[in-house]
């Protein structure tokens, strides 16, 4: 699959894939999304000690790069998984320049399928799999679900898998996302979600949705 590097409007770069016609993230600005839409909205908002977070879609790394980046200032330590079926290379992620931490250069060269302390706050666990086929069973605390954009890969915006998160989520658990569409809403909430419609990120998105498994629900 082919990737363009683009720049964003914060300056921050993202991948651009022609064959879907999509971006990695949001050309109003990479950075600027992901730290509001996973980091404030979603990590600063979980009352976990020690979160789990799964990520749906690990792409590039910059959420894994800013929770961990959270994770070193609060002195909070997190358990990271990544589902990807189609990783990048160090050489394409470094490429966009996100970071010289040299943390950021062991996400993407860590090695697959088992636990890696990066850091003495961050726990890193990279699955290459489908996560419709992937059993979930990791009881997180906390799902950035970022994957493309529902019309460009409408299998993984499904009420089944969304009942899959839902069930292996421990109780008070959040799931952020940058999509607020109401067909999306809804399907979070007929799983048993209780769902918000949050500002976007500062010249992007005008809403997201967090959606959170509540102690009654």
């Amino acid at each position: 699959m082919k990737r363009i590097i683009e720049h964003t409007e914060d300056g921050s770069a993202t991948l651009f894939v022609p064959e879907l016609n999509e971006h990695y993230h949001s050309v109003k600005g990479a950075r600027t999304e992901s730290q509001h839409i996973f980091i404030d909205m979603g990590l600063k908002a979980s009352a976990a000690p020690q979160p789990h977070v799964l990520e749906i879609g690990f792409g590039t790394g910059l959420n894994a790069l800013l929770t961990l980046e959270a994770a070193e200032q609060e002195k909070r330590p997190v358990h990271y998984t990544g589902i990807e079926l189609y990783p990048l290379t160090w050489e394409e992620v470094d490429a966009l320049g996100y970071s010289d931490n040299p943390l950021f250069k062991q996400l993407h060269t860590a090695p697959w399928e088992e636990d890696v302390k990066i850091s003495p706050y961050f726990t890193l666990r990279k699955i290459q799999a489908d996560a419709n086929t992937n059993t979930l069973s990791l009881n997180p605390d906390l799902v950035y679900f970022d994957a493309f954009a529902p019309e460009k890969q409408p299998e993984m915006w499904n009420e089944q898998l969304f009942h899959s998160l839902y069930v292996s989520m421990n109780t008070g658990g959040i799931l952020t996302t940058y999509c607020a569409k109401g067909v999306i809403r809804r399907m979070l909430q007929a799983v048993g979600f209780l769902v918000e419609r949050l500002p976007g990120p500062p010249g992007g998105k005008r809403e997201i949705l967090r959606a959170t498994k509540g102690t009654n629900n």
